[in-house]
């Protein structure tokens, strides 16, 4: 077939395409539906806003659970609302994309900053947000070990502003590396966002179809719904790529869109990690012993082939936790002898992290 013939194929293809989808936004993982699922974990965070929109004395929240359980699509749409009333200011910044309370407010004041110091990016920060504000502060585990303390955390909950923090995260690790002035200042309540259960994805495929397609076959939504609670911890983002797949990929049953679906959302998830955490998943892959021990030494020799300095061992596992809490690895508690020791497994293909790695590193 020549260039022209299969341009004409792929164009044929996509014109049956969009005749059983009348809206493709609504399968992209940034798409706030108008009326997203309410969940009691919902409840809770909205009185503890109302409270502080009247009040102005905050209750900081720790908001956790796993990866497409819901927390950053509530919290938008959340956000959307209040900020719509004008009663309540919530500002969002991705600790991933902002990884330092520097970076975290010259985004959240849409300023480069060059030259200036934390202070004074504070002190403007308060000036701009003079009064009652809710930051969101989202994947807040993943910032840098440079700002190991998260002191954006201690100068929102010491300021004289009515400010009120949240944080979002896979796991509550992070409020225990948080040192003891900040912790105590802030006093985070947490919130556990459950995984969502078959019922629940169900109904979100559902809105999903009835935004974006012209037909669609409830018996195959509740098959993706069932495949996504039992083999993808109920993440709602494999679901809805499923179902993007089973529509969009004619020879293809729930099964291969599905398995296709797990490992797109995998690729996203390494390619979008830190350099620091890639060499640890890669120092897994490549360790002659899968305890943890052994991978860490493998990890240091692996940071400096590639010029970078190791994390110290306490930050490697801190770290190692992080990965286990976004589902990349599992931590199996072994005993050796009279002790316990740590063995780590990945929970992936080894073939996406080496695809991953060698597009950041080269080899």
């Amino acid at each position: 077939m020549d260039i022209k013939s299969f341009l004409q194929q792929e164009k044929d293809r996509n014109a049956a395409i969009c005749r059983r989808v009348k809206n493709f936004s609504v399968f992209d993982f940034s798409y706030i539906p108008s009326e997203p699922v309410m969940r009691d974990e919902a409840k809770y965070l909205i009185k503890e806003l109302t409270r502080f929109e009247i009040s102005g004395i905050p209750t900081h929240l720790a908001v956790v659970g796993s990866k497409g359980s819901g927390k950053t699509l509530t919290l938008q749409y959340l956000q959307g609302l209040l900020n719509a009333e004008h009663r309540l200011e919530v500002i969002y910044a991705n600790c991933r994309e902002h990884n330092t309370t520097f970076k975290i407010f010259a985004h959240l004041l849409g300023v480069q900053a060059r030259g200036a110091s934390l202070s004074e990016l504070y002190d403007r920060f308060c000036h701009v947000h003079p009064g009652k504000t809710v930051v969101l502060l989202d994947e807040v585990d993943l910032m840098s070990a440079k700002d190991k303390n998260k002191e954006i955390l201690y100068f929102l909950s010491r300021s004289k502003n009515p400010y009120m923090v949240v944080m979002l995260s896979n796991g509550y690790r992070f409020l225990q590396e948080l040192d003891m002035s900040t912790r105590s200042t802030l006093q985070p309540v947490s919130v556990y966002f459950k995984n969502y259960d078959a019922a629940q994805i169900q109904g979100i495929l559902r809105q999903r179809a009835t935004l974006g397609l012209h037909t669609w076959d409830d018996g195959r939504l509740s098959e993706i719904a069932a495949l996504t609670t039992h083999k993808a911890n109920s993440d709602a983002r494999v679901a809805i790529k499923t179902l993007f797949h089973s529509v969009t990929k004619d020879s293809e049953d729930i099964e291969s869109c599905f398995e296709k679906a797990r490992k797109d959302i995998v690729f996203d998830m390494i390619h979008d990690l830190s350099d620091q955490n890639l060499m640890i998943l890669q120092a897994v892959v490549a360790s002659e012993s899968d305890f943890a021990k052994q991978i860490y030494q493998r990890y240091r020799r692996t940071s400096a082939l590639h010029g970078e300095r190791p994390f110290s061992y306490v930050y490697f596992y801190s770290n190692l936790s992080c990965l286990q809490s976004m589902g990349l690895v599992a931590l199996i508690a072994t005993k050796v002898g009279r002790t316990y020791a740590n063995r780590v497994m990945l929970t992936f293909e080894s073939s996406i992290l080496d695809t991953v790695f060698r597009l950041r590193f080269g080899s």
